[in-house]
């Protein structure tokens, strides 16, 4: 999102890797495809003023929660977003940049391991977006996780100079992963059931996730097409989004489908989107 925030993920990327990571539980397997929301992250902000080129929160302070989410359908399971990283676990303090102070309460990993999983368990991952609070963990899945990477958002992030805010320490196994770039909509399990839907603007490949739950019906998740509620009611659009004209066809794009398909919005970064959310390890199905 900003060079601060790169420097901030450089900072604790030497520790994200976890070597030998293997599954020595198992989550028993799924008949329908279920929903976890996982706490990834809390960032406090003592000026939001980059959220909005509008003015609105100049001098004013917000705080954003980053979480992670886990998909469990009969045919896999996908982590989408990756969070802070699990490193800023073990400063109890936090890590303060800028107007950013930047928590981690508790590990990914052992989030996994509640509902049974490790993170060679992971049959993919994704991302909304390459910024580092999106991509934190992502390492920890380099061994048998197939990433689905949008080909234009890894261009963006690997070019000279990158085309947005980045730090490729923070996901450089993607140089040896199982890789597979796509563009545009990507369908992860080929039933429509979980569907990467592109929604640039935000940076060159930005994208939402949906998802079709048996009970609760479809659930959208926002990634950073907004991050605050507010910003969603009135199309706000951020100063460091690297296509204001993109942004706002993705708005309009993504509503026209919200809309339609009468989907559960969830604002990735809001607090209240988040605590709305059925609280780990409980989840929608």
């Amino acid at each position: 999102m900003t060079t601060r925030r790169a420097r901030i993920a450089r900072r604790l990327g030497a520790a994200l890797f976890v070597a030998g990571l293997t599954s020595a539980w198992s989550a028993e397997p799924v008949a329908t495809v279920r929903l976890y929301a996982l706490d990834c992250g809390q960032a406090d902000v003592s000026d939001m003023a980059s959220f909005a080129d509008s003015g609105e929160y100049d001098g004013k302070t917000g705080r954003l929660v980053v979480p992670c989410f886990v998909i469990r359908h009969p045919k896999g399971t996908l982590l989408w977003d990756a969070g802070l990283g699990d490193a800023l676990a073990d400063r109890p303090d936090g890590l303060v940049d800028g107007p950013f102070h930047l928590r981690m309460p508790v590990r990914l990993v052992d989030q996994l391991k509640a509902i049974g999983l490790a993170p060679d368990d992971v049959d993919f991952i994704s991302f909304s977006h390459l910024h580092f609070d999106h991509v934190g963990n992502a390492n920890l899945f380099r061994n048998r996780t197939t990433w689905l990477i949008d080909g234009k958002e890894l261009s963006g992030a690997t070019s000279t100079p990158p085309a947005f805010d980045t730090d490729l320490a923070s996901f450089d196994a993607y140089k040896t992963a199982k890789l597979t770039p796509f563009t545009g909509d990507f369908d992860v399990f080929g039933d429509g059931s979980v569907r990467i839907l592109a929604a640039p603007g935000h940076t060159p490949g930005h994208k939402v996730l949906l998802i079709k739950l048996r009970r609760t019906g479809a659930v959208l998740l926002s990634g950073d097409l907004y991050h605050t509620v507010e910003n969603r009611r009135q199309k706000r659009v951020p100063t460091f989004n690297t296509s204001r004209a993109e942004t706002l066809a993705s708005f309009d794009r993504i509503e026209r489908i919200v809309k339609n398909m009468h989907a559960r919005f969830v604002v990735q970064h809001a607090p209240e989107s988040f605590a709305a959310l059925p609280k780990f390890p409980a989840y929608l199905d």
